[in-house]
């Protein structure tokens, strides 16, 4: 699938592209064999045999058992909570689990991703399979519920470095003008293009563009207007940042 543009409320741009069905269940198919392993490589250290049931007896190698269980069932959530949305087969194949505006998914949504997955996988098989066939961001029912997305590891560090863009507004940062927080994302975008053009025309366009911000915000302040367009850029940013 193509890369999909997302500017989430912040004003990030996150250029990303989902995994493919093929990379997720790859994916899925490595953790499978990796649990598999670690599964009768503990077996094989206590034993099933009388050996084993000596050593505990009946009770205690049940118990064990069932210790023994507890990793693999809960093998996806522990795995995403504790490694950034990535489990070893993730990992492998360079995907990552992230929320649709490219941030990092909290403790419920890994947790409802993982029990829906008795539902994608487990209970109706294919289910899962169908719906990130046939969605758009490939996506299955439970990142659907969770508001998550899989995507390709080179996304998650494009959206890193455009969250940096941000630290420059630290905690004693004061907009300087309150009006900026009144602004569309479009004009802001327009804001950002004029200032980040690099031709001939560029001071003329800047100068034009501040004479129309001073009048539409009405806002006369003694700068010249590429300090002005700046400067409300940084006071947009601030406003942004305060909502998440």
């Amino acid at each position: 699938m193509a890369d999909s543009t997302i500017i989430t409320s912040q004003y990030v741009q996150i250029d990303q592209t989902p995994a493919s069905i093929g990379e997720r269940i790859l994916a899925r198919v490595i953790d499978i064999i990796l649990i598999t392993i670690y599964f009768f490589a503990a077996l094989m250290v206590i034993g099933t045999t009388e050996t084993g049931t000596k050593l505990l007896g009946d009770n205690g190698l049940n118990i064990f058992l069932i210790i023994l269980t507890l990793p693999v069932f809960f093998y996806s959530v522990l795995w995403e909570v504790f490694n950034q949305g990535q489990s070893p087969g993730k990992k492998i194949l360079g995907i990552r689990v992230v929320m649709k505006d490219g941030t990092t998914p909290g403790l419920n949504a890994y947790l409802l991703r993982w029990l829906l997955l008795l539902v994608d996988l487990h209970i109706t098989q294919f289910v899962g399979i169908i719906c990130i066939a046939l969605t758009k961001n490939n996506q299955r029912i439970g990142d659907l519920a969770a508001g998550t997305l899989v995507i390709k590891e080179k996304n998650f560090r494009k959206i890193n470095v455009t969250l940096d863009e941000f630290r420059h507004l630290n905690t004693d940062y004061r907009p300087v003008f309150p009006q900026a927080e009144n602004l569309s994302l479009e004009q802001v975008n327009l804001i950002n293009q004029t200032l980040f053009r690099y031709d001939a025309d560029r001071p003329q366009h800047v100068h034009e563009l501040g004479v129309k911000v001073r009048e539409f915000l009405h806002i006369n302040p003694p700068v010249n207007n590429e300090a002005l367009l700046q400067t409300l850029i940084r006071d947009y940013q601030y406003y942004a940042l305060e909502e998440i």
